[in-house]
């Protein structure tokens, strides 16, 4: 099976992000089509709550998502959030199988595409673009999660702020102040004060 540049494929935008990487031949697109499944995800629907083992790697075509843990006394914390051209996973429980102890639920109506473990492996053996691709796609999110971490132990409350404007940069006009504030462990009424000192500067 080959696919035609002239017809449009679901998989286009997937294709895309993968060719950021490393260029995929019409061997590697046709193994890719048949494994990846398309869904619509409401406003406020979950794609993994806790307790969930993770089955798919979920690339977001249109949406937002947030990723978030629910402490013991009820309160959600937002770890990320994910946007067009990423991934909305949790790469621990999926590789694992274990139990997830997050959320990921759309802040938007959203589409993604998925694919599973089973097809994955599969993608990992017969195409060894892939195994390289997702190799640098989670080193990428280490990387990410880890300067997050940092953050959290070293910066001010400005300098998360200014760090969250520099890597979602058009977010902060699409998601709620308190869903900004918990993914940055202020309150909203602090996260007013600081977007009025980043005016009055």
């Amino acid at each position: 099976m080959t696919l035609s540049h002239d017809i449009p494929s679901k998989i286009d935008p997937l294709i895309k992000h993968f060719e950021d990487y490393l260029p995929l031949d019409e061997f590697d697109k046709s193994m890719l089509l048949p494994r990846v499944v398309e869904r619509k995800i409401k406003r406020r629907q979950f794609i993994l709550q806790e307790g969930d083992v993770c089955q798919h790697y979920n690339f977001v075509v249109h949406g937002c998502f947030k990723i978030y843990k629910v402490d013991e006394k009820g309160v959600e914390h937002n770890i990320q959030f994910v946007v067009e051209n990423d991934w909305a996973t949790d790469i621990g429980s999926f590789h694992a199988e274990n139990p997830s102890e997050l959320y990921i639920e759309a802040m938007e109506p959203s589409t993604i595409l998925q694919i599973n473990k089973t097809d994955l492996l599969f993608l990992y053996v017969n195409c060894p673009k892939f195994d390289r691709n997702f190799r640098v796609i989670i080193e990428n999110k280490f990387i990410e999660l880890q300067n997050r971490l940092l953050q959290s132990f070293s910066a001010s409350a400005m300098e998360r702020y200014l760090a969250f404007l520099q890597q979602y940069p058009a977010l902060s006009q699409r998601i709620p102040n308190t869903q900004i504030a918990s993914y940055l462990g202020i309150t909203p009424e602090f996260l007013s004060k600081l977007r009025k000192d980043l005016v009055s500067k």
